[in-house]
């Protein structure tokens, strides 16, 4: 890693670009990985790659930005604060989008000068780890730079209680995140932690309801629902709440789910039998409560039918939890004051969607949301190698993934220098 951190920052730099360049021409190298292992359907697997090669460029010109300031001095001297290396940054990173997912921390933590450890959900070894070290190996990353621990929680616990990591960068679930942050609270390092979410989509009175129900099913269906931005709880105005649910039950309705190999089809499945169980048991339990299923609510196999709920309570599964499932909760409300306070009361601060037609009322609304993301005239899941992803509450903790500042400031440390030209003298 010294070695590493030695080099000058267009060596780095060159690195991540051949990389970016292998991956354009060869997206097949991760895609193929990402349809059978994670269930990505065609679509979604060419989207991350998409992502991953985004990361690759920008963590490229990462490489090359200013790296401190010159700070004022009461003293004649020069005084600066510049970003040095961590050193060792571990890395774990979740099934549902491996590649880039582990790429936005390994590639700038790569780029400042650091050694990455990166341990990949056991269901994703080879698209979360092996096919990205091999990625970047034949890049020309030097070897012992990028080492990939494929394994369990076992492997993730002594990552996260190594004293020789001073720095752990983990996505997944906010459980799992509270228990990492606990085993690494002694040892002192730096955790960043980006978790779970129970994303709301309002939509205010003047919406175009077809509009709606179209950003409404791509927020809470892509890829099965199995995303931490996935739409958990539409909130939609009572004067539009029948028309917003008939026509999401009808495009729920229309999505061909089943093999991922095949481009016909556009949900794969989901991603293993403990976690279908999860999502029929939050669907099964809210009917049960009294709400309805206006689409959906079975599966065949591991393949779950995207599904609209409707009547459901504020107490039930479906409303109160993160279901990471393909399915979408339809809550009436009739006043603003009302929806801002149901959004605000979740644990969970990740990423919100107002769809209006009144986009500037929509961004004062925005002030009003404890949110880390809020998309207006968007839904909830989107994101960019250049801004920096991140969000409230229950949902994350620590710096944010993206853009050169959030990048520099989650995988470097902060050096204060000064010199002056001679020896200062004390009265000692």
């Amino acid at each position: 890693q010294r070695a590493w951190a030695a080099t000058t920052y267009d060596e780095r730099a060159a690195v991540l670009r051949r990389a970016a360049r292998l991956l354009e021409d060869d997206p097949d190298r991760l895609a193929r990985w990402l349809v059978p292992a994670s269930g990505s359907a065609q679509g979604k697997a060419s989207f991350e790659v998409g992502l991953v090669v985004s990361e690759l460029h920008e963590s490229a010109a990462l490489a090359s930005q200013p790296y401190g300031e010159l700070l004022h001095s009461t003293r004649p001297r020069l005084s600066l604060a510049r970003r040095v290396p961590i050193g060792v940054v571990g890395v774990i990173s979740p099934f549902n989008f491996p590649g880039i997912l582990s790429m936005r921390s390994v590639a700038p933590a790569l780029a400042v000068g650091n050694a990455v450890v990166l341990k990949p959900d056991p269901r994703t070894p080879v698209s979360g780890g092996l096919a990205l070290a091999e990625l970047l190996a034949e890049a020309g990353l030097p070897e012992g730079l990028l080492t990939v621990l494929p394994g369990g929680a076992d492997v993730g616990q002594a990552l996260v209680t190594h004293p020789d990591v001073p720095c752990l960068s983990f996505t997944g679930s906010t459980p799992a995140g509270r228990r990492i942050g606990e085993a690494a609270a002694p040892l002192l390092k730096r955790v960043h932690l980006e978790l779970g979410g129970n994303n709301a989509l309002l939509v205010l009175p003047d919406a175009d309801v077809e509009a709606a129900a179209s950003a409404a099913a791509w927020g809470s269906f892509l890829h099965q629902g199995q995303i931490c931005m996935t739409a958990g709880r539409h909130l939609v105005h009572s004067s539009l709440v029948d028309e917003f649910t008939e026509r999401l039950a009808a495009k729920a309705d229309a999505i061909a789910v089943g093999d991922p190999a095949d481009p016909a089809n556009a949900l794969g499945p989901i991603i293993d039998r403990a976690q279908l169980e999860q999502v029929h048991r939050i669907v099964t339990e809210t009917v049960a409560r009294g709400a309805t299923a206006a689409a959906g609510g079975t599966h065949d196999g591991p393949f779950y039918r995207p599904t609209v709920l409707t009547g459901v309570a504020p107490d039930s599964p479906a409303f109160a939890e993160e279901i990471f499932g393909p399915v979408a909760p339809v809550v009436p409300y009739d006043t603003v004051d009302e929806a801002i306070d149901i959004i605000n009361d979740s644990e969970y601060g990740l990423s919100v969607g107002i769809l209006t037609a009144d986009a500037f009322g929509a961004y004062e609304l925005a002030g009003r949301i404890e949110s880390g993301m809020v998309h207006i005239n968007d839904q909830t899941v989107d994101d960019e190698s250049t801004i920096p992803f991140g969000g409230m509450k229950a949902s994350g903790v620590g710096g944010h993934f993206g853009g050169a500042r959030a990048n520099l400031e989650s995988f470097t440390e902060t050096q204060w220098i000064t010199v002056q030209s001679s020896i200062e003298r004390y009265p000692f």
